[in-house]
């Protein structure tokens, strides 16, 4: 039994499925940049991404479905060649559905990628968009030199499509720590992020969202390299709140992978901790009517998402 395990057993608590509400699809772990953070190892030189006939076979399954919400994430999700053919099907399905984009947002600068905005604008797809900073220091450091200045770019054209502002098009952004250290108040975090970007550039979004570091991938050997791993995860353990497990996002959203692999979140996914029935199981494997109270397959990398506030897709829950 891991220390997660011994600590929900220790409160007396199951944690278990309710009804899907989300399906977050990783389409895959290529991306533009390589940065410090990043759970998933994404980077420019990735090979993984979703195959055509993949895209069609997870279509397929959730027009069976009445899952509200797909969010895509990757690697930069908008560089596997199908990505404006899948958000087009998902619009289209009998019963259309909402629709994030998890966007570096330095993507839509690179060379074509360039229209993507009104893309996203022409789909009402609402974009959740990596801001770890509001200064270009903390930002370059974390995500690699120059990438603030194109994310306030990014940003600006956004809202000149009505991102943040009309109400059909939601933009929020995503507050990650620079360090070995938790989140602070998202409330106040907001608010700071709010007045420096508004009074600097102009820019305006909706909510913020902080996310707590999680330590694997990428994040967890910059902690060995600087001798803090140890460190965080007491930091982590001794921060675990028992008042964040009902909103955690294991609950309501279904992780699939780049082949159609399903998992019980992006974490778990990238630990390759896949669903299993005597055998690996993918999307199609599965009856969408029987998901429910399904046992959640946890690590002790869960406490990044209970410590504190908690951290959820959504940022804090509590």
């Amino acid at each position: 039994m891991n220390k997660f395990a011994q600590k929900l057993k220790d409160h007396s608590i199951s944690l278990r499925r309710g009804r899907p509400e989300i399906l977050q699809v990783n389409v895959g772990k290529l991306c533009n940049l390589t940065c410090v953070h990043c759970h998933v190892n994404a980077g420019p030189k990735r090979k993984e991404i979703m195959a055509h006939e993949t895209i069609d076979r997870v279509l397929e399954w959730l027009n069976e479905t009445e899952i509200p919400v797909v969010d895509f994430t990757g690697g930069a999700p908008e560089m596997i060649p199908d990505f404006r053919y899948f958000i087009e099907r998902v619009k289209t399905l009998e019963n259309p559905r909402h629709v994030i984009d998890r966007c570096n947002l330095t993507i839509l600068l690179d060379p074509g990628y360039e229209e993507l905005p009104e893309f996203f604008a022409k789909h009402k797809v609402e974009i959740i968009a990596s801001m770890p900073c509001y200064t270009p220091e903390n930002v370059n450091m974390q995500r690699g030199e120059g990438v603030f200045e194109g994310s306030i770019a990014a940003l600006q054209r956004l809202n000149s499509l009505g991102y943040g502002i009309e109400p059909e098009l939601p933009l929020n952004l995503v507050y990650n720590p620079v360090g070995a250290f938790l989140p602070g108040r998202q409330a106040e975090l907001e608010s700071n992020y709010k007045r420096e970007l508004k009074g600097h550039f102009g820019i305006v979004f909706n909510k913020l969202y902080s996310i707590t570091n999680l330590p694997i991938g990428r994040f967890a050997a910059y902690l060995r390299h600087k001798a803090k791993l140890e460190e965080y995860m007491e930091l982590l353990i001794s921060a675990f709140n028992p008042a964040t497990i009902d909103g955690l996002m294991c609950r309501n959203t279904l992780s699939v992978g780049w082949r159609g692999e399903v998992y019980d979140c992006d974490f778990n996914q990238q630990l390759d901790m896949q669903w299993v029935n005597g055998r690996a199981l993918f999307l199609w494997d599965l009856d969408p009517d029987a998901i429910d109270n399904r046992e959640i397959m946890t690590g002790n990398h869960c406490f990044g998402c209970t410590a504190g506030a908690g951290s959820s897709c959504g940022g804090a829950i509590v």
